[in-house]
């Protein structure tokens, strides 16, 4: 953290500075130029906040130099990390696809669902078995039963599994079948979760709040390795903005900003940015220019009668589509398509 002070400020002023900062337990360095002096201080980042040192006299302005998220940041871990799932790598080198139905109905429908995916080029099957919804009428998932299913897909295809929990108790529950726990964009500031996903033993995927900056997203991020996981691929989805015409605004902006201040994986969900099935290819292609480790896109057999998203969700024509984008787009970006697992087994007409 770095004071500038004032032009017009006076020596006290300085001294007070120093004296406040060194009796919170910091150290002061004090550097004078032409026209200003500024006081660099090292030390506990957060004790320094809490001094409220912007309102003391003399002092111009208070900039804080160091990121506050310290585990998650490329200061300390510069070169990007490479998250495996279930031998499925997200990171630099390869762009992965993850694809599966918003949310689990029934096994048929699940299967289904997952052909479809293998058909996008996915390597990992996602599947909604809790649906946190904005309305309290609206489908909520199967709970367990809809895990249940979605282990018995994992046993046919071969494809690892990534699906949502919403809640701390629920992880326990959760994590037994997942290969990897999503948290939602509702769930990104549930600080509990977030300790208790971290503590799980599976790599999370985190969904960006649609109402978070790209540093409270991060400090998400901090609180599921502060608990020892550093596992964590960060996943945009758009935020909300005043534009109607698309049901979130995908800030393609994200991907190049936060891979150059976090050395995790990046993917995009161009499915809940778009809201619309027509949206979801050219925003994979943007995702994927902007340099995306991956995307993650909704796939349905028969969306007209998705019980959760079907306006964004893909059929069999527009899933091939993604998975040629995907191919024709990886060696422009001097990466290959992340391939299934060994021991993944292909649809029958995938």
């Amino acid at each position: 953290m770095v004071v500038v002070m004032a032009p017009e400020a006076l020596q006290e002023d300085v001294d007070a500075v120093v004296e406040l900062v060194r009796a919170a337990g910091g150290d002061a360095f004090v550097s004078r130029g032409v026209t200003r002096t500024i006081v660099g201080l090292v030390g506990d980042v957060d004790a320094f906040a809490a001094l409220n040192l912007a309102h003391l006299r003399g002092v111009l302005d208070v900039v804080r130099i160091s990121v506050p998220y310290k585990l998650v940041s490329r200061e300390h871990h510069v070169e990007r990390t490479v998250v495996t799932v279930g031998g499925v790598p997200l990171g630099p080198g390869t762009l992965t696809v993850i694809a599966g139905p918003c949310a689990v109905e029934t096994p048929a429908q699940t299967l289904a669902a997952a052909r479809l995916a293998q058909a996008a080029g996915a390597s990992l099957l996602r599947g909604g078995a809790f649906k946190p919804r904005t309305s309290p009428y609206a489908y909520q998932g199967l709970g367990e039963a809809g895990l249940r299913i979605l282990a018995d897909v994992r046993d046919e295809t071969g494809l690892p599994l990534v699906t949502e929990v919403i809640d701390p108790d629920g992880v326990r529950l959760v994590a037994p079948y997942a290969d990897m726990l999503q948290i939602g964009t509702r769930n990104m500031h549930n600080f509990a979760l977030l300790q208790a996903v971290g503590e799980a033993g599976r790599p999370v995927l985190l969904k960006r709040g649609f109402g978070a900056t790209i540093e409270e997203w991060l400090m998400a991020a901090e609180y599921i390795a502060q608990r020892g996981n550093l596992d964590i691929v960060l996943c945009e989805r758009g935020i909300r903005t005043f534009e109607t015409a698309t049901r979130n605004t995908l800030d393609i902006s994200a991907v190049p900003v936060v891979q150059r201040l976090s050395h995790l994986p990046v993917i995009v969900d161009p499915s809940h940015s778009g809201g619309r099935r027509d949206l979801v290819l050219p925003l994979t292609r943007a995702a994927l220019a902007a340099g995306a480790d991956g995307v993650m896109v909704d796939v349905h057999p028969d969306p007209a009668t998705a019980l959760c998203d079907g306006d964004q969700a893909l059929t069999r024509p527009e899933a091939a589509e993604v998975a040629e984008a995907v191919a024709g787009l990886a060696p422009l970006m001097g990466r290959t398509p992340a391939r299934p697992a060994a021991g993944a087994r292909a649809g029958r007409g995938a």
